[in-house]
């Protein structure tokens, strides 16, 4: 399922409100605050075109340079023992800590590392499949009088090679 969107370089993200009944989203990113919603799903694109027009006919009007998503500052807390660790790489390499920080970020982010979190995702959900009523298990057994869960084979391809969990 994918509840984002993107219109002249500003996203939202759609949520629906059960006890209103609607579709609701906001621009991310920015400080200001620009909302919307919808009854229906087939009007939710407009609303949301909608909001960011007015947004930026608004800021033309009094005058103000309508905010970026994501200006590329951000503050991260690490413990001390990695920021040494990460101001030797930095230092070794010859470039700054920022420098150094945003090669890490693209190498996690470009990199197959992306597929580490769709291989949990994809664990807990083989763990949600496999739950039955009252948290009991499909080939729950009982062993020594107490219920047990026997384990199981799953096989997942990763980077060419497969891994069993």
């Amino acid at each position: 399922m994918n509840n984002m969107m993107e219109y002249k370089g500003y996203h939202t993200k759609i949520e629906f409100d059960a006890e209103s009944m609607t579709l609701r989203g906001k621009i991310e990113g920015i400080n200001d605050y620009v909302d919307f919603e919808a009854g229906d799903i087939s009007s939710i694109e407009v609303e949301f075109h909608s909001a960011v027009d007015d947004y930026l006919e608004f800021c033309k009007e009094v005058g103000k340079d309508p905010e970026k998503e994501y200006k590329g500052t951000f503050n991260v807390r690490i413990s001390p023992e990695l920021h040494k660790k990460l101001a030797l790489c930095a230092f070794k390499d010859g470039c700054s800590l920022n420098a150094e920080v945003e090669k890490a970020v693209y190498a996690f982010v470009d990199s197959e590392q992306s597929q580490t979190r769709a291989l949990a995702e994809s664990v807990r959900d083989l763990t949600e499949t496999i739950r039955m009523d009252n948290s009991r298990y499909v080939n729950e057994t009982t062993v020594n009088s107490k219920k047990v869960i026997p384990f199981m084979n799953v096989k997942h391809t990763y980077k060419d090679e497969e891994i069993l969990l």
